[in-house]
């Protein structure tokens, strides 16, 4: 006979999750709008947005950021996306972005969270130029022979990494510098890096009670400094307008949160490979 959480389990989930303990893609999902979370997810998510009621708003802002990031990248020639730490896919992803413009563009997911890979999976089937790998970030070996990763994407060729929102996820004891560092040296000259990293910034109380929640769980957040993000972007010439709050990267004319940059404590780049 089934327990209860089997009962429960909807047919996207792969067995042998474990449906009692919050994650963060599944959190991120729901914050987003996306139904690919379950009752924890968002239990978990509601007490964060009672002690921080923005944290919907500044997820979408980190959002509209990736959008952006990834439209200038295309304009740019890039034409090979990885996305690490990519979480559960949803609408507006970065396949959706590149291949509207270029739909010749490929593009690589990768989490360690395998209902992350598994939806991927299913909603790039038939996309022979993306695909979704189920991996650690800090692997870099593992990720960057995964033969999935290496029939969509020629490493001896320009290619953009993207680390959105994940490396806060990265503790200092998993030196995130050393692994940043790892993937500058299998990117091909004229590659570029794009980064978008949580900061207690211009929300330090709200912040703070936000990484005690988090250290709960079973991925602690780490919020940095500015120039603890800067120095994961060595060897990178960072285009305009540099490393700044990610409301202020490249901003939208009509964009509101322009405006008010610290209210929502992400700091920003997207870099060139020397």
């Amino acid at each position: 006979m089934s327990g209860a959480g089997e009962l429960t389990r909807p047919g996207w989930a792969p067995a042998g999750i474990d449906l009692t303990k919050p994650n963060v893609a599944r959190v991120y999902d729901y914050y987003l709008g996306g139904a690919h979370n379950f009752a924890v997810d968002r239990q978990f998510a509601a007490q964060a947005i009672r002690d921080w009621p923005q944290l919907p708003r500044i997820m979408r802002v980190n959002r509209a950021f990736l959008r952006r990031a990834v439209r200038f990248l295309v304009d740019a020639g890039i034409r090979q996306f990885i996305d690490l730490g990519s979480g559960i896919p949803t609408a507006g992803n970065v396949h959706e972005i590149a291949q509207a413009v270029d739909p010749s563009c490929r593009v690589v997911y990768a989490d360690v969270d395998p209902i992350a890979v598994a939806h991927g999976r299913a909603i790039l089937a038939g996309n022979d130029r993306a695909t979704a790998i189920e991996a650690d970030l800090r692997d870099t070996g593992k990720v960057l022979s995964d033969p999935e990763l290496t029939r969509v994407v020629d490493l001896s060729q320009p290619v953009a990494v993207l680390l959105i929102a994940v490396l806060h996820f990265v503790p200092d004891t998993d030196d995130p510098v050393g692994v940043i560092a790892r993937y500058r040296q299998a990117m091909a000259p004229g590659s570029y890096l794009a980064i978008c990293h949580a900061t207690q910034g211009g929300q330090p109380e709200r912040a703070a009670t936000h990484q005690a929640m988090y250290s709960r769980t079973a991925t602690p957040m780490t919020m940095r400094s500015a120039d603890q993000v800067a120095a994961m972007l060595d060897g990178f010439d960072l285009v305009e307008p540099g490393l700044v709050y990610m409301a202020c990267w490249r901003p939208e004319d009509d964009d509101p949160a322009a405006s008010h940059p610290e209210d929502y404590p992400g700091y920003a780049a997207v870099g060139r490979k020397r």
